[in-house]
This record gives structure tokens, sequence and C-alpha cells, in this order.
């Protein structure tokens, strides 16, 4: 058995080190999606599309079964994954499901990357003083110890991945990718709702979505987009339920 963990963006794999400290497990490992705290190869295809083919690859790698977790853009990932390639995985977890709606707004960063003005949003971040980075990721959720480690890999190849898989996935695609959810259902999943998190549409269109999907759902109320940050300690009793009940 092999728990994967997958984050998102502005992110690296730094995000999950205390989920995976209270987790106490040895059969858990991180990808890291290229650009975002993994370096950027060469003509890689950073749309929604070339993203899903890497990570088909790397799981393919993988000794079974397989639990995917993801989280942000991560988690929009293990839902395409769900729906296309079932046959790689065991079960899969979300912290995203809500943005599969054709309802679905996107936030305003997406919406300033997807735009006319999407390199100079990025380049912005990206002129911001390391320790800068480090205090805007702490206020917002991630905390010291881990926007410590995220902040240095915020550079151009993570600013063009997150201009390319932005821009790939804008409306109406997303929502019309959330039409072939019902193709998740090939496999157990389980919606997680932060119900602080304002980057995912809210608890009435994740629940929609996980109900197309088939899909279990779970609130951890008072936590926010980085929840597996915030609180690690409920995170991990959440995941090990979820997780245990798969074997």
């Amino acid at each position: 058995m092999t728990v994967v963990l997958i984050h998102g963006n502005p992110e690296t794999d730094a995000i999950w080190d205390l989920l995976r400290i209270e987790l106490a497990r040895d059969d858990v490992i991180t990808l890291s999606p290229p650009g975002f705290g993994a370096p950027l190869p060469k003509n890689f295809d950073v749309t929604s599309d070339g993203y899903l083919h890497w990570l088909a690859q790397e799981l393919e790698k993988l000794d079974g079964p397989i639990d995917l977790v993801g989280h942000d853009w991560g988690g929009v990932l293990v839902v395409r994954l769900a729906m296309t390639r079932p046959d790689l995985i065991r079960s899969w977890c979300t912290d995203i499901i809500g943005i599969f709606n054709h309802e679905y707004v996107w936030h305003d960063a997406a919406q300033s990357w997807q735009g006319p003005d999407g390199e100079a949003a990025v380049s912005a971040l990206i002129d911001l003083s390391e320790s800068d980075r480090r205090a805007i990721f702490a206020q917002l959720g991630m905390g010291e110890s881990v926007a410590t480690e995220v902040a240095p890999w915020v550079n151009d190849d993570m600013g063009q991945a997150v201009l390319g898989v932005y821009r790939s996935i804008s409306q109406p695609v997303v929502g019309n990718l959330g039409e072939a959810l019902h193709n998740a259902a090939a496999r157990p999943g389980l919606c997680i709702i932060a119900s602080e998190d304002t980057y995912t549409g809210g608890e009435m269109l994740h629940r929609q979505a996980a109900e197309r999907a088939g899909a279990e759902v779970t609130v951890l109320d008072g936590l926010g987009h980085w929840w597996m940050c915030e609180d690690p300690t409920r995170a991990a009793e959440l995941l090990s339920a979820w997780l245990d009940g798969q074997e």
C-alpha cells in the first residue's frame, strides 16, 4: 500500500510535513508537480492535461494499492485522475472538488493569472524578498515553519507553471470537466470541506460535486485552505480514519 500526497500552488511538499509526523506511517510519499517545489523540465506541458499525464506516469511507477490525496491544484489532478485513470488507484481524496461546477467563480488571484496581466501579477510575487513571501504565506495559513520552506521556491519555474495551468483550466473548462464527475465513482472518494477556505467554492458547490462523484464528504470546521498546516492532528485523524477504511 502507498499513500500519495500531492500539493498545489504556490506550494512545495513542505505543506505536508506536520501532517506526516502526525500520521506516523511508513507508507506515505509526496509527489511534487514540476514547477511547484521541483524543477520544471524544458518543454514540459504546463497545462492541466500535461500535469494529468505527468501524474499518471508517476503513479504507474509505484507499488499499489495507491490511496491518492490532493490539495489545491494537486486536488484538481486527483479528481481528474479519478475520472480518467481509476485503474491506477484504490481511493482518492481532495479538498477542491467544488470548483468542478459551472457555477464556480475563480478567486481573484486565479483570475489575475488567467487574464492579460497575469505575467505582471506573477512577477510581482517573484520579485518580493524571500522574507516578505515568507510573512505573507505564514499569515495566509501555512504557518511560519512551512512558509520558510516554501518561500525560496517561488521562482520563474513556478511562475511559468502557474500561468500555464490556471489559463488551461479557466471557466468554462473546469465546469465542462465536472460533467464527467460520475466517472470518479469507480473508486471510493472523500471530499474535504475546510469551512474557512475561501478559494474553492464553498460548501454547497463541494457537496453538489461530491454527490455527482459518488464521494463521501467531511467538514473541517474552523479550518482554512491550509488545514493540514493549521491543525495537523485533526487532519491526521481524519485521513487515518479514511485510509483505514480502505484496507
